[in-house]
C-alpha cells in the first residue's frame, strides 16, 4: 500500500512542467522589463557614447571603487561585531524583555535612510566619515542578530560543555567550538550586509556630503547634475561587478547554512546565563542601547529650537514650509506615501510569493537542471537590491515610453520602483517559510485527488498565512521610507515624505529643518509600530523575522 502510495504521489508531481512555467512567466517578465530592460538601456547609452572605457580607466573611478568597498567594509565589520553578542542572547538566554530585545534590533533595519541619516547628523551636525560607517553598521545589525542567531539557536550547548570540561576558557571554547559552527550564517550575513552598505544611498547623501562620494552617490550625480551617461555606465558596471561577487558569496554561504541547520535538530537551549556569559549578555544589551541612541536624539531634535522645546516643526506640517519650500503640505506627501507603499507592496507581494512558489519547486524537483535554475532565478531577485536605484530610475525615463500607455507619466511609476526594491526581501522572507511546509502534507493531498491550486489553498496558505501577512507588512514599511529611486522619480507637486524631508534640509530656514525633523519622528513612529506588530503576528517558534538572510 506504502509503494502505491508513493507511486501514486510521484505521477502526480505537485507542479507540473507547464505550470511551472506558467508561475514564473509573471515574476520573470516582471523582473526582465522593470529592471533589466531599464539598466541595460542606460548602460547601452553609455556604451554608444563612446566614454566608458576612459571612464573606466579614469583614477577617479578606482578611487571611488576603493572608498565604497573599503566604508562598506569596515561598516560590515562593525555591524558582524555588534551583531554577535546580539545573536547570543537572542538564542542563548533566557531573562526577562529577551522578547523585547528581538523586536528592537529589528527597528534601525527598516527604518527609512533619510531617518537615519538626519538621526545621526543630530548627533555629528558636520557628518563626516566616522558617522557614515556607523550609520550603515547601523542599520544592518539586525542581518546579523537575527541570521546567526536562528543558526545559534540550534548548536548543541553540550559541545561548549565538554570543551569547558576539558579546560577550555569560555572565550576558547567560543573560539574553537562555537564559533567555527556559527560561520556559515556568519558569512551569510555579512555578504548581504556589505551589498546593503556599498549600495547606500541616503545616509552616504546626507552625511558624507561633497566630500566623501561612493559609487552610488557618484551615479546620482553624473546622471542627474552632469548628465554624464557614459561615466555613469561605467561606474554601474564596476558597482554591478562588487555586487555579483558580493551575492555569490551570500549564496554560498547560505547553502552551506541550510545544510547546517539541517545536520542539527533545533531543541530548547536558551537558559539563564551563567559566570562569563553575562559579559556577553551585558555586551549585547549595550548594544541595543547604542542602536537606540540616533533614535532618541532624532526625536529631542525634533521638538528642539533655538527658543527651546517647541512642537512648531510638527504644526508647519500642515503647510509648505519656509518660503514654500514643497509644493504641497508635509501631511499631503504623508499621505502621498502611504497610497504608493500599498500600491508597491500589493505589486510586490503577487510577483515575490509566487517567485517563492516557484523556487520551493524547483528545489523540490529532482536533478540538477531544476536545481540551478532555482539557484540562477534565486541570485536574478537579489540583484535589484545591489544596483543602482539612480541607474533603474532613469532607465524608466528612458525605456518605459515603449510600453502602452506610456508609464512614464503613469502615478504607477514610484509603485513600480519601489516593489522592485522590496520584491528580493519578500522572497527572503517567503521562502523559508514555504520551504518548511512538509512535502508529505502535500502529497498526501495530491494522492486524495488535489488539484496544485488547492492543494496551495488548503495546505501551504493555511501553515503560511501568519508570515505572508508579515512580509507584507515588511514590504509596505521598507516602501514607506524608500528614498533613492523615489527621489529620482517623484514629481515635485507629488512627492513622498523621504522625497519632502530631503527637499527641507536642502532649503535654508529653522523651520524648514524642524520639519524635516519632525516628519523623520512620524515615519520612525510608524515604522516601531509597524515592526512590533510585525513580529509579534508573524513571530512562529523558530521562525526568523528578518528572512533568509
Amino acid at each position: 500500500m506504502a509503494h502505491a502510495t508513493r507511486r501514486l504521489s510521484s505521477s502526480r508531481p505537485t507542479f507540473r512542467g507547464t505550470g511551472l512555467a506558467a508561475l514564473a512567466v509573471l515574476p520573470l517578465g516582471f523582473l526582465v522589463v522593470f529592471f533589466a530592460w531599464p539598466v541595460a538601456a542606460i548602460i547601452g547609452r553609455g556604451f554608444g557614447s563612446g566614454g566608458v572605457g576612459t571612464a573606466i580607466g579614469d583614477p577617479l573611478t578606482w578611487k571611488l571603487a576603493g572608498f565604497t568597498v573599503a566604508s562598506a567594509g569596515v561598516s560590515t565589520i562593525v555591524a558582524v561585531l555588534a551583531g554577535l553578542p546580539v545573536a547570543f542572547l537572542l538564542a542563548r538566554v533566557r531573562l526577562p524583555g529577551v522578547s523585547l530585545v528581538r523586536t528592537l534590533v529589528l527597528v534601525p533595519f527598516v527604518l527609512p535612510t533619510v531617518v537615519v541619516g538626519l538621526a545621526f547628523r543630530a548627533l555629528w551636525p558636520d557628518g563626516g566619515l566616522l558617522p557614515l560607517v556607523l550609520a550603515n553598521a547601523f542599520f544592518n545589525v539586525a542581518v546579523v542578530a537575527r541570521t546567526v542567531s536562528g543558526l545559534w539557536s540550534h548548536l548543541d550547548p553540550r559541545t561548549v560543555d565538554a570543551a569547558r570540561a576539558l579546560g577550555a576558557s569560555p572565550w576558547r571554547a567560543f573560539r574553537s567550538v562555537t564559533l567555527p559552527a556559527l560561520a556559515p550564517a556568519v558569512a551569510s550575513s555579512a555578504a548581504v550586509v556589505f551589498l546593503f552598505c556599498a549600495t547606500s544611498f541616503g545616509v552616504v547623501l546626507i552625511l558624507g556630503g561633497a566630500k566623501y562620494r561612493t559609487l552610488e552617490t557618484e551615479i546620482y550625480l553624473r546622471t542627474v547634475e552632469l548628465l554624464d551617461l557614459s561615466g555613469a555606465a561605467a561606474l554601474s558596471l564596476v558597482q554591478f561587478a562588487a555586487v555579483v561577487a558580493a551575492l555569490v558569496v551570500g549564496a554560498l554561504a547560505r547553502r552551506r547554512r541550510e545544510n547546517a541547520v539541517r545536520l542539527r535538530s533545533r531543541s530548547e537551549t536558551a537558559r539563564r546565563p551563567r559566570g562569563g556569559e553575562w559579559w556577553a549578555v551585558a555586551a549585547g544589551l549595550a548594544v541595543i542601547a547604542l542602536l537606540m541612541t540616533p533614535i532618541v536624539a532624532l526625536l529631542v531634535e525634533s521638538v528642539s529650537t533655538s527658543d527651546g522645546w517647541s512642537l512648531a516643526g510638527y504644526e508647519a506640517l500642515a503647510g509648505q514650509g519656509s518660503r514654500n519650500a514643497l509644493q504641497i503640505s508635509g501631511w499631503d506627501a504623508a499621505s502621498m506615501s502611504l497610497r504608493t507603499a500599498f500600491d508597491a507592496t500589493t505589486l510586490a507581494m503577487i510577483v515575490g510569493v509566487l517567485a517563492s512558489v516557484v523556487l520551493v519547486a524547483l528545489r523540490r524537483t529532482p536533478g540538477r537542471l531544476a536545481r540551478g535554475m532555482g539557484e540562477t532565478m534565486d541570485a536574478a531577485l537579489m540583484l535589484p537590491l545591489g544596483v543602482s536605484a539612480v541607474t533603474v530610475g532613469f532607465g524608466y525615463l528612458v525605456t518605459l515610453d515603449a510600453l502602452p500607455g506610456d508609464l512614464r507619466t503613469s502615478p504607477l511609476l514610484v509603485p513600480l520602483a519601489q516593489a522592485l526594491v522590496i520584491i528580493p526581501l519578500i522572497v527572503r522572507m517567503v521562502l523559508p517559510v514555504l520551504r518548511s511546509v512538509d512535502v508529505r502534507l502535500r502529497q498526501a493531498a495530491s494522492t486524495l485527488g488535489a488539484s496544485p491550486g488547492r492543494v496551495w489553498r488548503e495546505i501551504d496558505l493555511p501553515l503560511t498565512a501568519r508570515s505572508l501577512v508579515a512580509a507584507a507588512g515588511f514590504g509596505y514599511v521598507v516602501a514607506l521610507g524608500e528614498f533613492g529611486a523615489t527621489s529620482f522619480l517623484a514629481r515635485p507637486d507629488a512627492p513622498t515624505l523621504p522625497v519632502a524631508v530631503a527637499t527641507l534640509i536642502s532649503r535654508p530656514g529653522e523651520l524648514n529643518n524642524q520639519m524635516a525633523y519632525a516628519a523623520c519622528a512620524l515615519l520612525m513612529i510608524v515604522t516601531v509600530v509597524a515592526v512590533v506588530l510585525i513580529d509579534r503576528f508573524g513571530a512562529v517558534r523558530g521562525q526568523n523575522s528578518v528572512g533568509e538572510f
